[in-house]
Order: structure tokens, then sequence, then C-alpha cells
């Protein structure tokens, strides 16, 4: 047989189904179409973003609310991908369906037939005949709508090679999907650049080949071909694992990311430019600075598992980061190419040495960008300024808890007293804290809520957190140490019932676990939680609602004396005067102090005269105590009380 010569113009195609986020390109499909076509300049490396596609289709607000919630995510392609799970799904759907908004009004079965049609649309739109290889990218929110298309492809192109990757096949689920669903021909565990590199050579230098035939490819997960004849009874095939990584899953990733090219998003924004006028919009470009989390490391001989709720590292081996140039230089490329101002930050939590450096670069070039970032809550003021400056507007902090006690439960590395102080920066500089508030944690007690409820009070004045209960994530620390946390067993989450067949939930280990353990006591105690901060979440809204007010509580310097001004709901502001020392300590205090340190900085008074005042500040909430600790609450607002 003569060598296979590829076609004059080769082809792999990436596809991305619904539900991200619509209204920003993938930033994996971006980052391999620009990496697989660095390393192969003569093949055509197609990103598809149908979920951009079925969100036009669907409608902008109809999609979002969807894409808000997995559960309802999951719901509506399960009877397409599944015929068998239409009535489950559609029960897990009503129950899951908010009472108000864009979904009220439209029937289950009609959202999944308007689905039905755009997807195999969508297919037919395309030629998929001669690609080389479709690679799929899987993340939460998108595993029903992946295996239906998957499922349809391979019906019309049964000898088109399709693999998988993404979040949701990290670790040995990946050979759980091969074992089950005859589709996918190979899963990449980790990053996809070095592994979809090897196949796609492969295939450029002997053409078509089944994957028994693929070559051992470390971070790709394979099946080998049933031999001719072979019946359903026989023995299955072992599924190949080659290398070795986390969990006893195999990696391959890039040990150094200076050599990674700027994620390619033009077939996203030339979809987008093919929508009718009134349909278009000003995406979010998402880009990176970092890859896997610095505080889940091994570092200098000491173990950091990371926060124990945490299974987002999974598909990345150690920490690694671009160099501050590098990472500004990415953002001005993307920037001027595709004439958009909002960057998102997709990073776990951006580093915190180099993000300085790369805010400042950012700031020096003098766009006007909107940047949304991840952020650990102890990141200094100084950085939290350069990336304000660089035209960060919204944040997400590590909060998770207002209970130190609580916290180390976690394994957040932080405090109350430092959260709090993080909470109060970003009100102080403008920037919109989207951080969490975590109930349920397997574990938390009576002491944990007690404690959370008394800091509630003090953070009052700052952007509410955002109730999120625990969930228990396949991987993380808490699932891989269950009897530290009180978890007698663990098992895939129920609403996986309704979504797909039962022999895969029963055998394949999924991302969203479930667990026995103290759940029903853990709803109980967090009930007034809950309560205090919807409490919190109207009035701090009604405070708000004219931005000219500024901070709700505030402080003004007038040089020897300060104006403190707390707003109250439905009552006249207060205000407090603080004079010669007492300014001194307000301020001292702006940032979180030892009783010792101030005592020694304010040795002329007496003990007692400095606690008395400190501990006056805490009754009258415009001070925190932690232990030892002090922290003056009230944002400083420049022009006036």
């Amino acid at each position: 047989m003569p060598p296979f010569s590829p076609p004059t113009e080769a082809s792999v195609a990436l596809v991305s189904m619904p539900w991200p986020l619509f209204n920003q390109p993938s930033i994996q499909l971006g980052t391999l179409k620009a990496w697989l076509g660095r390393r192969f300049p003569h093949l055509r490396v197609e990103a598809r973003h149908f979920y951009l596609e079925a969100a036009r289709a669907a409608g902008y607000e109809t999609y979002g609310a969807v894409s808000r919630r997995s559960r309802l995510a999951e719901a509506l392609y399960a009877p397409l991908a599944f015929p068998s799970r239409l009535e489950a799904a559609e029960r897990l759907f009503l129950e899951q369906v908010p009472g108000k908004g864009a979904l009220q009004g439209r029937t289950f079965r009609e959202i999944v037939e308007k689905l039905r049609r755009a997807t195999d649309a969508f297919i037919d739109s395309l030629e998929w005949e001669g690609l080389l290889l479709a690679g799929v990218s899987i993340s939460l929110c998108q595993l029903t709508s992946s295996l239906y298309f998957i499922r349809r492809i391979k019906e019309r192109f049964p000898r088109l090679p399709v693999v998988a990757g993404g979040s949701t096949f990290s670790g040995p689920s990946a050979g759980g999907l091969l074992e089950r669903f005859p589709g996918v021909d190979g899963v990449v565990t980790g990053e996809g650049e070095i592994p979809l590199e090897r196949l796609t050579g492969f295939l450029l230098e002997n053409g078509p080949q089944p994957p028994s035939s693929w070559p051992p490819i470390p971070g790709l997960v394979t099946r080998p071909e049933i031999p001719h004849g072979q019946g359903p009874s026989s023995p299955r095939p072992e599924i190949r694992f080659p290398g070795s990584g986390d969990a006893g899953a195999p990696f391959r990733q890039l040990p150094d990311l200076s050599v990674l090219p700027p994620p390619d998003y033009d077939d996203y924004f030339d979809l987008l430019r093919s929508f009718p006028p009134s349909q278009r919009f000003f995406p979010v470009l998402p880009a990176e600075i970092s890859r896997g989390c610095w505080w889940r490391s091994s570092k200098g001989g000491k173990d950091r598992p990371g926060c124990a709720f945490c299974n987002l590292n999974l598909q990345w081996e150690g920490y690694r980061v671009k160099k501050p140039e590098q990472a500004v230089e990415e953002v001005r490329s993307l920037t001027s190419r595709h004439k958009c101002l909002a960057v998102s930050y997709m990073d776990n939590a951006v580093p915190p040495r180099e993000s300085k450096a790369v805010f400042q670069g950012l700031a020096a070039s003098g766009m006007d960008l909107s940047l949304f970032a991840e952020i650990r809550a102890d990141t200094p003021r100084a950085v939290l300024e350069s990336m304000r400056q660089a035209g960060l507007g919204e944040a997400q902090v590590g909060v998770e808890a207002l209970s130190t006690r609580l916290l180390r439960k976690m394994n957040k590395g932080t405090t109350a007293i430092r959260n709090l102080q993080m909470m109060k920066w970003c009100e102080e500089l403008g920037v919109r804290n989207a951080s969490n508030l975590m109930i349920h944690f397997p574990g938390s007690d009576e002491e944990d809520v007690a404690e959370t409820l008394e800091n509630l009070e003090f953070a009052r004045p700052f952007h509410p957190l955002k109730i999120v209960r625990f969930w228990l994530g396949s991987g993380s620390p808490a699932a891989r140490n269950p009897g530290r946390f009180g978890i007698r067993a663990a098992f895939n989450h129920p609403f996986y019932q309704a979504v797909l067949p039962r022999e895969w939930v029963r055998s394949m280990p999924l991302m969203v676990q479930s667990y026995r353990g103290d759940l029903q006591r853990q709803r109980k105690l967090w009930s007034p939680v809950r309560k205090r901060v919807e409490q919190w979440r109207k009035e701090y809204e009604a405070l708000r609602r004219d931005p000219f007010e500024g901070p709700v509580l505030s402080y003004g310097d007038g040089g020897d004396f300060l104006v403190v001004r707390h707003r109250r709901a439905g009552a006249e502001p207060v205000s407090h005067r603080l004079e010669g020392a007492s300014r001194e300590i307000y301020l001292y205090c702006v940032r979180h102090r030892g009783l010792p340190s101030i005592l020694r900085r304010f040795s002329r008074f007496s003990a007692e005269q400095v606690t008395g005042f400190l501990d006056s500040m805490v009754d009258k909430k415009l001070m925190f105590r932690e232990g030892d600790r002090y922290l003056s609450l009230a944002a400083r607002r420049k022009g006036g009380l």
C-alpha cells in the first residue's frame, strides 16, 4: 500500500457545545487552535463555537438563564443523548426552573426540540467527511450536549476519529467514558496541547487509522479495537493509560507556558459577525497568566493540598506562570485584533508574585480595559491597586467563609479578618466583589455558624457575598480524605440519575458527588445564615441605589480629624468625628494590626486607654476584632461626606 498523502489542506475541528458563557470565546478552543496552527502551518484548524449559535437560536436571555444552572443545562440535552431519560430529565428541569425569568412559559419539550433542530442544522452545515480529527471540549454544563453531538456525528461519519477532553473527564472517569460510549475514540486527560499535537502529527503522517493503531501518547487514553467476530459477552479490551499522573491519570503537559502563542479567537468573531446586527454584541476576551494553583502544590518539601472543597486542578500537575511581558503582550494583541476592551482572566487565582508587574504593564499601555480576575484574600493592597489601575472592575475573591474556625477546616489559608479587609479594599477601590459564602461544608458545626452570624454584622457595609452550597467534587481533598470531614460514603450525585443511563451512574465516577454524612444537619444549621445574607443583600442594594452616595461605611480625613459616616437602611446616616489620637489609631488600623503593635505605636497612652477606644469602635461596628487583631472597617472616600 502506498504511503498516505494528506490532502492539500488537512483539517481538524475543535468543538465546544452548550452551555458555556455565550458572550466569550472558548479559551480551550482558542489556545488549542493557536498551538496546532503553529506546529502544523499547513493544517486547517477550525474552532467551532456551537454554543454561540445555540444562544442566538434560543435567545440570549433564555440561554443565560440555563447556563447559570448546571442541572438545567444537563437536563435539556439528556433526552437527545439518551431518549430513555426524557421523563426523568423533564422532572429535573421543572424542579430547577426559577420562579421568575426567561424560562417561565417555555415548556421543556419545546426547548429540547429547538435545541435538536439547531444542533442538527449545525452538523448539516459543515464539512466533516474530510477531517483528520474532531476534538470536543467537555467541561461543566457540557456533558449531555457533547454526548448528543458525538453520537450524531458518529452516526453519520463513523470513521471520523473523535477525541474528548476537558475538566469533566480528568482522572479515572476518562476510562469510564470510553467503556460506555463507543462514539469517543480517545480522551485527553490534562492539557491538550501536546497530546493533540502528537495525535495530529501521527494522522498527518500515516493517514486515517483506527484508534487501536494509534501510538501510546501520554495524556491520551484510548480503547483498543474489538477484534472481528468478538461478541458482547467477550471480555472488554483493556483501556490504555500511557504515562502516569495525579490520581493515576496520565499527563503530558507543557513544562513552560512561554512557548504558548496567544489564543486564536477568529472563528468565534467570524461567527458573531455573521449574525444580524440586532444579535451582535461586544464579547469578553478570555486570557490566562497561569495554570494550576500555587496554593495546591508541593514547594520546598512542604505539601499544600489546596482548598478542601476544590477539584479545579485535576487536569494539571504543579503550577506554571507566564512571564509578565508575555501576559501583557497577549492582552494587547487580543484587544487590538478583536477591538474589544473587556478581558476575563481564567486563572484559578492570578499569581501573587507576577500579578503586580502584569497589571502595571497593562496600566502603562494606556488601554481603558475592563478586567475580571479571581484573586486570593491575602492579595497585597499594592497589587490590588495595580489591578484597579489597569482596569479591574470585578473580582472573585476566595472568601468562602467569614469564620476563621471554618476557614481552617477548608484549608483556605486565610482568616475572617483578612477576608473582611479585602472586602473593604474592594469597596474602597470600586472593585465589584463577586465572591461566595459557602454553606453546608461537611464537619462545620454550631460554633462555625455562630461565628459566621456574628461576623456578618461587621460585613454588612460591603458588597454581599453570594450563598453557594457545598458540593463534593470528585478528586478534591475532601473526597480523597472523607473521614477527616465526617463523610461516611461518597457516590455520584443523584441528579445524574435523571440525565444519564443507570449503568453509568452506578459504575462511572462523575465530577459532582454526593455523600452520606451530616447533610440534613448542615441544612438546618445554616438556615439562619441564608436568611441573614438575603437581608444583607436587600439592604445593601437599597443603600447603593444612588452611586453618588458612596460606600455604606466611609470616612474622610481632615488632617487632624476624620469623619466616619455610616449609612443605614430606613434610617438617617450616623456620623462620628475622631480627633487626635483617636484619628491616628483608626488610620493605623486601616490594615489589620495586632494589639502589641498598636500599643507600641501609641505607647504614650496606657493600654487601658488604647483598648478602651478600640473596644468602643468594635461596639459601634466601626472596627472588627479577631483575637488580638483589629481592623478599621470604614472605606476611605475622597470628595466630602
